[in-house]
């Protein structure tokens, strides 16, 4: 059999025109997926004093919800690549449901980890499939359509702060139980979605499967790159995510604590320094897939997470007043390239798209729990504040960018 053309992989996984309105369907899914699971950090300030738990065991809830939907997310995108199935897309939202409800009625330490495990599958199972979704539906321009996607999730993750001040503050961990209401919806744009991403599957295509033995050489040629280039810069890809995921997990998980602890707020005013941070985090989600398109992936990559490194650096040693801003600055730079990351991975590895996809939101999400439980161990031995300074320099990983091949050379 004739090899397949350079393009041949990734064939039927393109359309000629950006289709907008299932952008924002899974956008909007994502957003509604995120404020659940947002629950479990908006919580963790309530639950240290109503179990009485340890930092360290503040880290392994989050480490329980983040693992799980680390080891599985790359197994359900590779699987997508082989047999997509569309109608998994609600379910796994119905995992995340599941977990919800146990969290709010969980009476101990081990009913939560079950609790959050369970929302970990449901990660696992809606993110490789909806960046799939997001791909087919991007047409020319991958980064916007990226973006589009990961901007809802990123909203979701900035409400649990304003969460934590509007509802648990007041109602307790029962609170979580009214956010139940954001997956009937959420179930049925998946259901919606996931007929359109059906019918495009059933158009004539060539898959991972169908490629033949040779696809480490087609994706080789696809990208213009040697196999050894390519696995180097995945490489670099991943040491990128890990200095931006571990910073995230130290601000999302301890910030609010080093807030009020060394400058004396209260928990509902930590919250909203916390908010600041992630929603401008979705701004920059938002707007750095367009500038990818426009600018360049490799540059915008290496701008974002290197770019973070002032603000991070001077965060611990700020005043209150500055500590809003630079929070929120970090925040808006770092978050742009985490979109334009899985794009340029999967033009590095054409083929592969519910891998890559599941490989990186996996390493997203583990890095995440990961960083979370080392980091609240060493706070128990050490500080919170030591916590926040150390974590400071992990954007300056951000000079590994500059290794990365050029976007013509990804696209030869």
């Amino acid at each position: 059999m004739a090899n397949p053309a350079p393009n041949a992989v990734t064939k039927g996984l393109s359309v000629s025109s950006t289709v907008f309105p299932i952008l924002f369907a899974i956008s909007i899914v994502h957003l509604l997926n995120d404020t659940m699971q947002s629950t479990v950090s908006a919580l963790f300030p309530i639950l240290k004093d109503s179990l009485q738990l340890s930092y360290a065991q503040i880290g392994l809830i989050a480490f329980a919800m983040n693992m799980t939907a680390s080891f599985m997310q790359p197994v359900v995108g590779w699987y997508a690549d082989l047999r997509p199935r569309p109608y998994i897309l609600p379910i796994g939202v119905c995992f995340t449901l599941a977990g919800v409800v146990a969290l709010a009625l969980a009476p101990n330490f081990a009913v939560i980890l079950c609790a959050v495990i369970a929302m970990g599958v449901g990660s696992a199972v809606f993110h490789p499939e909806s960046s799939r979704v997001a791909y087919l539906a991007a047409g020319g321009q991958r980064g916007l359509a990226q973006s589009i996607f990961q901007v809802g999730g990123n909203i979701g993750s900035a409400l649990g702060p304003v969460m934590t001040a509007v509802v648990f503050v007041p109602l307790g961990q029962f609170g979580v139980i009214w956010f139940t209401f954001a997956a009937a919806p959420a179930i049925i744009i998946q259901y919606f979605v996931a007929g359109w991403y059906g019918r495009q599957q059933r158009e004539p295509r060539t898959t991972a499967k169908t490629a033949g033995t040779k696809a480490g050489s087609a994706e080789s040629r696809a990208a213009g790159l040697s196999r050894r280039q390519i696995v180097w810069a995945v490489v670099i890809l991943v040491f990128l995510v890990f200095s931006k995921h571990v910073y995230m997990s130290s601000i999302t998980s301890f910030y609010s604590f080093y807030l009020i602890e060394d400058y004396g707020v209260t928990v509902e005013h930590a919250q909203m320094f916390l908010f600041a941070f992630l929603a401008a985090s979705a701004a920059g989600t938002f707007f750095g897939g367009p500038l990818a398109d426009r600018y360049g992936r490799r540059n915008i990559i290496w701008l974002s997470i290197l770019g973070t490194a002032p603000f991070s650096i001077l965060l611990p040693y700020a005043n209150l007043f500055w500590s809003g801003i630079l929070c929120a600055c970090a925040g808006f730079v770092l978050s742009s390239a985490f979109s334009i990351i899985v794009v340029y991975a999967q033009e590095l590895l054409p083929g592969k798209v519910g891998l890559i996809s599941g490989l990186f939101f996996g390493l997203a999400f583990g890095l995440g729990g990961l960083g979370s439980a080392v980091l609240g161990s060493v706070a128990d031995a050490t500080s919170i504040a030591f916590i926040m300074k150390l974590c400071a320099y992990l954007p300056l990983l951000g000079m590994l960018a500059f290794l990365l091949p050029k976007d013509d050379e990804v696209r030869a």
